[in-house]
């Protein structure tokens, strides 16, 4: 698929990696916060809709909540400098684990400073699958939305809900992480082409 979309010459329904991020931001419920966290990565670890990479907010007041869970579960957690200092059993991230759709009890953290970081974060190794925030701040959830530049972007929310049956679609195809024609989850509806049958009694144009 991938070689299809790079060496395409017409625009492809693409699904493709599902590197799927997270951003807890200091405004987050710490218990909303930590539940959505661990069902987003061990609910189910081999679909595309499982987070892959969890942004902690430098100021967020609980980060032990969010990957104490994870790792007691049996998650292995690659960190940041900042994410090894949270817990001593998260191991150093290299380069890669940023970039990685582990589909496994694998999970990248990254402190990051603020929603800026989370931003740019997102936009350097995002895959356009599905993004999640965890904020009470509407300021922060709404600029969230509007410049994750995803199929698929959530507030308060597990990313596993990226599923077309969830959306009410019925059966899923797959999710498109490019722009043209369908973005998101595609059922059968998305993959319909349009014939437009114009019956007149003689109308023309002025």
């Amino acid at each position: 698929m991938a070689r299809v979309q790079a060496d395409a010459r017409v625009p492809v329904l693409a699904h493709l990696d599902g590197n799927n991020h997270t951003f807890v931001d200091r405004s987050a419920n710490p218990a909303m916060a930590s539940a959505i966290a661990r069902n987003a990565k061990l609910r189910r670890t081999g679909i595309c809709g499982a987070m892959e990479t969890l942004l902690i907010d430098a100021w967020y007041p609980d980060p032990h909540g969010l990957v104490t869970p994870l790792l007691d579960a049996g998650c292995e957690l690659r960190g940041d400098a900042r994410a090894c200092a949270i817990d001593p059993r998260i191991l150093p991230a290299t380069d890669a684990d940023w970039d990685t759709e582990y589909l496994d009890a694998i999970l990248a953290v990254k402190v990051v400073d603020g929603i800026d970081a989370a931003l740019a974060h997102i936009a350097a190794h995002g895959s356009g699958h599905t993004d999640a925030v965890i904020a009470s701040d509407a300021v922060v959830a709404e600029r969230f939305l509007a410049e994750v530049d995803s199929a698929i972007v959530m507030v308060n929310a597990s990313s596993q809900f990226a599923d077309g049956g969830e959306f009410g679609l019925g059966a899923e195809i797959g999710i498109a992480t490019g722009r043209l024609h369908a973005r998101g989850p595609v059922a059968v509806e998305g993959l319909t082409t349009y014939k437009w049958l114009v019956r007149g009694t003689g109308q023309i144009r002025p």
